[in-house]
């Protein structure tokens, strides 16, 4: 009797094939970019996770929303995060979240998912650069800049 198996493909497709993608030296790059891609229609009315997922030259592969959630937070599978970096064959992330209030102190939820998230990471090889909180008005907190990561 055979036994029968799922099998499992693996694919990534590079779509730019611009040899000068937007490379993220700081904080603010990172910033800029995320914002210029989120939902403005929606930035203010629910919580939603991104990453930036960025090559060995800190170069943007991509970014991929991770969940979508309420009003006051949305929930993160770390699981899920690090199958995404591993099929891009990303060398770093930014984690980026939006707070729909505006504030732009992190909760302590946000210090300990980031702490969790490094540690993974870290495990991985994957470098976690920086975990940024955007708001409606493009203003921004970065943990890396603020000593927290």
């Amino acid at each position: 009797m055979t036994m029968k198996v799922n099998e499992i493909k693996v694919s990534y497709k590079e779509r730019i094939t611009s040899p000068f993608w937007e490379k993220v030296k700081s904080s603010q790059d990172a910033a800029k970019i995320l914002f210029e891609h989120w939902d403005k229609d929606t930035i203010g009315l629910q919580e939603a996770f991104k990453i930036l997922l960025l090559n060995n030259a800190n170069k943007v592969k991509g970014i991929y929303q991770l969940s979508s959630g309420g009003i006051t937070g949305t929930l993160v599978d770390v699981r899920l995060l690090f199958g995404i970096a591993l099929k891009t064959a990303s060398c770093a992330i930014v984690l980026s979240h939006n707070h729909p209030s505006g504030t732009l102190k992190p909760s302590s939820v946000d210090k300990q998912l980031t702490s969790k998230i490094k540690k993974a990471g870290d495990l991985l090889d994957i470098k976690v650069l920086d975990h940024l909180i955007i708001v409606p008005n493009g203003d921004y907190y970065s943990f890396a800049d603020n000593g927290l990561l």
